[in-house]
């Protein structure tokens, strides 16, 4: 073994003989459009997730010397971490995974642990417009199955799951009727159960948001406990012969032959394929196939102290089900398990300007608004995380060249939670052969890049994206709130 090639590791070793990497500080101002590197090492971000999922599951330490791989993962989030158990359980491959940062360290331990029946940002009636009815009943079987599969996998983690399907809550009375239709086109064309309620119903039997409208009933949703998931699914792949590489970066990617040889501090992995699913924390110089695919869009949340049975009351907090609002912008919220109220919308435009305060107050006040009676109630995690925003809205499970064994999973668009674990299984059978005979739009197309292909595929162009992204916000904030 060359030592040179041993780059900030610490060779002391657990009981498990596991060589666990130095840790970087957790860097709250990460933007994957500025930062070069994903980072080495970095520690978790202070998540109400990390601090309470318990430690962290061994690892197989970072990549300290130069390897072979047959099929390489790069990221260790839900997705990287679901196609790595697929894989492994239905094809008896045994995947390698490499991770810059903690296992786990992006998306998968920041998001608002909701699992809906939804992949992407479009709804069913927007499936229909896009690409025809026939597609969109293909789409939301997907979707369906998907559940299932989810189910499946997190039917022996411990992850604290909350069933009872999902509550989209109208925010303004002028979007009840755009509700009723599409519970309507649900109900008729999908024959999946959506009711509406009218708002004294939400607020007498499931919580008194103070601005429901009424909403939507949709019969599949799942709160989960998002690091005891991740943690859980950590477990099950490793179980299954998989390895798991934090610390180790991919810093340089070359092809030869049909070979890929990717190159981490530690030293250089060769694998026959690689399946790319780092979503929101793609670095823009990973691979060319992945450069410019996605916007990624920072999303704050946080988590209050437990409430008191008095407040709780005073909510009328009846129910722990998977809460969202009509918002463009729109809120995640819930009631977890141990009384805290979870919530969370969108943040900063860049990862600069995350760590500002007041896009936690921003947040607190969206929180009294919709519950005057916890104005000024003790915060006690707060943090953001970048999500995968495809330009189309839609994700990408696809081998974009079918002359080169790479393959990625993203563009979830913050449906991941659930649809992860569906991506992770189609994933695996792109990887093993069998992708050819996934025929829905997503499993057949590139992710896009914007319509000015040109201006996107420069350097420069990230800071108009970024412009771009603040007019919009201000115009969804307009239609959300005035229009």
């Amino acid at each position: 073994m060359n030592n040179s090639n041993l780059n900030n590791v610490d060779l002391s070793q657990d009981s498990n003989s596991i060589i666990t990497p130095s840790k970087e500080a957790y860097d709250p101002a990460y933007d994957p459009l500025k930062d070069k590197n994903p980072g080495h090492g970095k520690e978790y971000a202070p998540t109400y997730w990390v601090g309470t999922a318990g430690e962290p599951p061994a690892d197989d330490g970072p990549i300290i010397c130069d390897t072979d791989a047959d099929v390489v993962i790069i990221g260790s989030g839900f997705t990287g971490l679901t196609t790595a158990i697929h894989l492994a359980e239905r094809y008896g491959i045994k995947a390698t995974i490499l991770e810059a940062n903690r296992v786990s360290w992006g998306c998968s331990t920041r998001n608002g642990g909701q699992a809906q029946c939804a992949s992407g940002r479009l709804k069913r009636s927007q499936w229909i417009e896009r690409w025809g009815l026939e597609t969109a009943l293909k789409m939301h079987r997907e979707c369906v199955d998907g559940m299932q599969t989810f189910k499946d996998l997190i039917k022996d983690i411990d992850c604290e799951p909350q069933p009872g399907g999902h509550l989209y809550i109208a925010h303004r009375a002028k979007v009840m009727g755009g509700l009723e239709k599409e519970a309507k086109l649900l109900r008729d064309t999908f024959d999946y159960d959506a009711q509406i309620l009218d708002a004294q119903t939400v607020k007498r039997q499931f919580v008194d948001d103070q601005e429901a409208f009424g909403a939507m009933h949709e019969p599949e949703g799942i709160g989960i406990h998002p690091g005891k998931l991740a943690f859980g699914y950590i477990n099950k792949a490793r179980a299954l012969g998989v390895k798991i590489h934090p610390a180790s970066p991919v810093l340089g990617w070359e092809t030869r032959k049909g070979v890929h040889y990717l190159k981490t501090p530690g030293g250089t992995v060769k694998a026959s394929s690689v399946a790319v699913c780092t979503g929101g924390y793609t670095s823009p110089n990973l691979h060319k196939e992945t450069k410019n695919r996605l916007l990624p869009v920072l999303s704050n949340s946080m988590v209050t102290r437990p409430l008191t049975v008095q407040e709780l009351e005073t909510c009328n907090f009846k129910t722990h089900q998977v809460l969202t609002d009509t918002r463009i912008l729109r809120h995640y919220y819930r009631l977890l398990p141990d009384n805290r109220i979870q919530i969370g919308t969108r943040s900063a435009i860049t990862g600069k300007n995350a760590p500002k305060k007041k896009y936690e107050d921003m947040l607190r006040s969206d929180l009294t608004r919709k519950f005057p009676s916890l104005a000024g109630i003790q915060v006690d995690y707060s943090w953001w995380g970048w999500v995968d925003v495809s330009h189309d809205m839609m994700p990408r499970i696809y081998q974009p060249n079918p002359n080169e064994s790479i393959f990625y999973a993203m563009g979830y668009g913050g449906n991941g939670v659930m649809y992860s674990a569906q991506a992770g299984k189609r994933l695996a059978q792109w990887i093993a052969g069998e992708g050819h005979s996934l025929d829905l739009p997503i499993f057949q197309s590139k992710l896009p890049f914007p319509n000015i292909r040109e201006m996107i595929e420069s350097e420069s162009f990230a800071p108009f994206r970024r412009l771009g992204q603040t007019f919009l916000y201000r115009w969804y904030s307009l239609k959300d709130e005035v229009l």
